[in-house]
């Protein structure tokens, strides 16, 4: 788990936005839409972003095209400390 967070945030251009989502999902359920906004980004940056979540088994969904929403799978909400941590050495780095 660790070695698919850090090469998704780390490791792939746009990880910062990645992650931006998985905080933002870690609250609630969003759309791409309530995404795009809520995190300055635009919707196309969002799908892309969610798409590459979903293939890793990070993000899941339910419903369909507008009523679909996005919320984290087991498996990232198992391994959210490790995106904690992660997050922080990343913003650390950051600075």
């Amino acid at each position: 788990m660790k070695k698919v967070l850090w090469w998704l945030i780390l490791g792939t251009r746009g990880g910062l936005n990645r992650a931006k989502i998985i905080k933002k999902l870690n609250e609630r359920p969003y759309n791409a839409h309530q995404l795009a906004e809520k995190l300055n980004l635009n919707y196309r940056t969002i799908r892309h972003h969610i798409k590459i979540l979903e293939d890793s088994d990070l993000v899941r969904s339910t419903g369909e095209k507008y009523g679909k929403m996005y919320f984290l799978s087991e498996t990232m909400e198992k391994g959210y400390n490790d995106f904690e941590i992660i997050w922080e050495q990343v913003k650390d780095e950051k600075k």
